[in-house]
């Protein structure tokens, strides 16, 4: 029984899998969707829904902890001023992992990581115009 395995080592030494975690966190911060096996995504979410809680919290602590993990500056600034406005109203669960298909070449399974930020919505109001103004442009 695997009692107390709370991680999955990804057959990958402690250094090895740490490094790989922090660079995928970046990658998803920077790009809000990675692609990745279906293993390494559902640890990436632990990993980046820790990062997203504690950076919430917006104190210098905080900023210092997040700092470990998210060592790309841009990353950083990004997730503080753009994706944790975003998360406001969210308490938890601020990624989402969809099944992709698989790998081509050894058929392993692709999952997709998505930070669920809710994207800008066009103005529709702007684009249109009443029928009188076109109506007079023709004249």
């Amino acid at each position: 029984m695997p009692h107390q395995n709370k991680v999955k080592k990804l057959n990958r030494t402690k250094p090895h899998r740490e490094a790989m975690l922090r660079n995928m966190a970046t990658s998803l911060i920077q790009h809000r969707t990675i692609e990745t096996t279906e293993a390494k995504a559902k640890e990436l979410r632990r990993v980046v829904d820790r990062i997203i809680s504690t950076a919430k919290k917006d104190t210098l602590s905080a900023r210092r902890q997040v700092a470990k993990t998210i060592q790309d500056k841009k990353a950083f600034k990004k997730l503080f001023n753009e994706i944790i406005p975003q998360f406001d109203k969210r308490d938890s669960g601020f990624t989402r992992v969809l099944k992709a298909g698989f790998r081509r070449g050894d058929n392993a399974a692709i999952s997709r990581v998505e930070l669920l930020i809710e994207k800008p919505k066009a103005d529709k109001g702007s684009k249109k115009t009443s029928k009188k103004k076109t109506a007079e442009k023709n004249k």
